[in-house]
C-alpha cells in the first residue's frame, strides 16, 4: 500500500465559487481545526473585446473570507490556465497568503516567453511566485497538513494538491463523463497525461476530487466534485481500464478536434506571471496577439 506524508482522514470545510463565463471552480479550503484556510485556482475576470479587467469573482472570496474571519496562508495555482486569468496578485493584496505552483513553472515560462517575444525583464525563473512545489511537498494550511502530487501532461508544471481527504485535481481529470483535458499544448503530453491520470487514481478509493473545469456534458447541471473510485469505474477516458494506447489515441484525435480556448492569448501572459497583467515601457498594462499558431 502507498504510504503518504500527511493524514487524509481530516474533512476540510470547501467552500466552491463557480465563474459560468470560463466554467472555471475555485475553492476555498479551510482547516476545520482553525481559521486557516487556502484558496485554489482563483479567477480574474476579463471582457477581451472591450480590454477590461475586474474582479466580481475573487470579491465574492474575499468577502467570503472577511465575513468567516478567515486567515488565508495560500493561493494556490495548480498549473498555468489558458482558459482563464489568475486573481492571485489582487486576492493577496486584500488578504495575504503565498501564491504557490509547481516548480516546472519555469518550463512553461521559458516556452511562452519566446512565443511572446518577451524581453529580459521576463524573469524565467519562477521568482513572480512564493512557493515552487516539489512532487511530494507538503505544506501547512493552519494546523492542516496537505502534500503536492506532480501531474505533467496537460501542462509540464500540473500538480494535485491533496488537502486532507480532498484532493483538487486542476485539469489532470474532468468528471468521469468529462474524460480528460487536452494535451496538445506546447509542453503537453498524452502518455503522461495517462500516467499523471493513473498516479491520481492509485488515491484512495474514497478520496474526494474536485475539479477546476466542468462544461456539463450531454446539458447535465454543472458538477465539480467526485470520487476515485467513480472515476476508476465510469471515466470515459481511462475507466474500466483502458490501456495507455487505448487513451493516448482516443485523446491524439480528439484534441485534433479542438479549437484554442478562447482566453488562451491573455490567460498564459497572465498566469506565467502569476497573475500580472504584463506592461509596456511605459508601464501601461498591455497584452500581446502574436500571430502564430500555439499547436
Amino acid at each position: 500500500m502507498t504510504q503518504y506524508p500527511v493524514n487524509m482522514n481530516i474533512t476540510p470545510e470547501i467552500t466552491s465559487f463557480f465563474d459560468p463565463a470560463t466554467n472555471t471552480i475555485s475553492y476555498i479550503v479551510k482547516d476545520p481545526s482553525t481559521n486557516h484556510c487556502a484558496i485554489i485556482d482563483s479567477v480574474m475576470d476579463i471582457d477581451y473585446a472591450a480590454g477590461s479587467i475586474s474582479y466580481t469573482h475573487a470579491d465574492a472570496m474575499i468577502d467570503h473570507i472577511k465575513s468567516k474571519d478567515l486567515k488565508l496562508d495560500w493561493i494556490i495555482e495548480t498549473h498555468v490556465h489558458a482558459d482563464h486569468l489568475s486573481a492571485a496578485p489582487y486576492i493577496q493584496e486584500k488578504c495575504g497568503g503565498k501564491i504557490g505552483i509547481g516548480e516546472n513553472i519555469l518550463i512553461v515560462q521559458d516556452t511562452f516567453g519566446k512565443y511572446f517575444n518577451e524581453g529580459t525583464e521576463f524573469q524565467r525563473d519562477g521568482s513572480q511566485f512564493d512557493a515552487l512545489f516539489k512532487d511530494g511537498d507538503t505544506y501547512s494550511i493552519g494546523k492542516m497538513e496537505t502534500f503536492t502530487m506532480f501531474t505533467p501532461g496537460h501542462t509540464p508544471a500540473c500538480m494535485v494538491h491533496v488537502i486532507g481527504n480532498a484532493a483538487f485535481v486542476g485539469d489532470t481529470l474532468f468528471m468521469p463523463d468529462g474524460g480528460s483535458a487536452r494535451a496538445d499544448f506546447p509542453g503537453g503530453d498524452a502518455g503522461q497525461l495517462y500516467d499523471s491520470i493513473q498516479k491520481l487514481l492509485a488515491l484512495p478509493d474514497d478520496m474526494c476530487l474536485f475539479m477546476c473545469h466542468d462544461y456539463g456534458p450531454n446539458g447535465r447541471n454543472i458538477k465539480w466534485e467526485t470520487t476515485v473510485a467513480e472515476e476508476k469505474q465510469h471515466n470515459i477516458h481511462v475507466g474500466h481500464g483502458k490501456t495507455k494506447e487505448e487513451f493516448v489515441k482516443l485523446r491524439t484525435e480528439r484534441d485534433a478536434t479542438l479549437d484554442m480556448p478562447t482566453l488562451i492569448i491573455p490567460s498564459l501572459q497572465v498566469n506565467m506571471r502569476a497573475g500580472e497583467v504584463p506592461k509596456d515601457k511605459e508601464g501601461n498594462p498591455m497584452l500581446k496577439v502574436p500571430i502564430k499558431g500555439l499547436n
